[in-house]
């Protein structure tokens, strides 16, 4: 074999393993493209509602993630309080009237003081239908409604809403069991 020969055969060799890197760098980078867009895929599509707007009345809710887009919500309530879940549609919110009634009762039958000494909770189930890039899913969590309450010796006691803390994600099956232990655990009863 002649200088030329060794040469070329030495060109060939590295042209094959400069193709095959090539190759597999491709084949790395699509990968890792894929695993992200899967992640990210799965993150739009995992709903975390957090407060838009605090008033003392009502929280004006929002998801988390700016691709989410809400389209109705179901808001249950703890068996016990006897109060009618709430439906909202394109607005999601929470307000106060809905459950605040039942809530006093409650809070009066357990002996809970007049006064909260800071926030108080109460769990509810909240359904959201919510669209990510069009496609439709739904989402089915526990939460904590953050709230004062004030006794007032003429005008009865004053409930204010604070926030929202997710607890848990559900299935839709044994939410409303849940619920009621996550309620149980809150405000015994006497």
């Amino acid at each position: 074999m002649t200088l030329a020969e060794v040469l070329a055969v030495v060109a060939v060799l590295i042209s094959g393993l400069t193709l095959w890197n090539s190759w597999s760098e491709r084949s790395d980078s699509k990968a890792v493209k894929t695993a992200e867009a899967e992640r990210a895929s799965a993150r739009a599509a995992t709903l975390v509602l957090i407060v838009a707007d605090r008033g003392e009345r009502a929280l004006s809710l929002k998801p988390a993630a700016a691709e989410q887009s809400v389209q109705s919500q179901t808001i249950t309530f703890p068996t016990p309080l006897g109060a009618a879940p709430a439906q909202t549609t394109g607005e999601p919110r929470i307000e106060a009237g809905w459950f605040e009634g039942a809530l006093k009762k409650a809070r009066e039958a357990a002996g809970l003081p007049d006064n909260s000494r800071g926030d108080e909770q109460l769990p509810v189930v909240i359904r959201t239908r919510f669209l990510v890039d069009g496609e439709p899913h739904d989402d089915v969590a526990l939460y904590d409604i953050g709230y004062t309450i004030s006794g007032r010796l003429l005008a009865g006691h004053n409930v204010k809403l604070r926030g929202l803390s997710l607890v848990s994600r559900l299935n839709d099956v044994d939410a409303q069991t849940k619920l009621d232990a996550r309620w149980k655990r809150l405000l015994p009863s006497r």
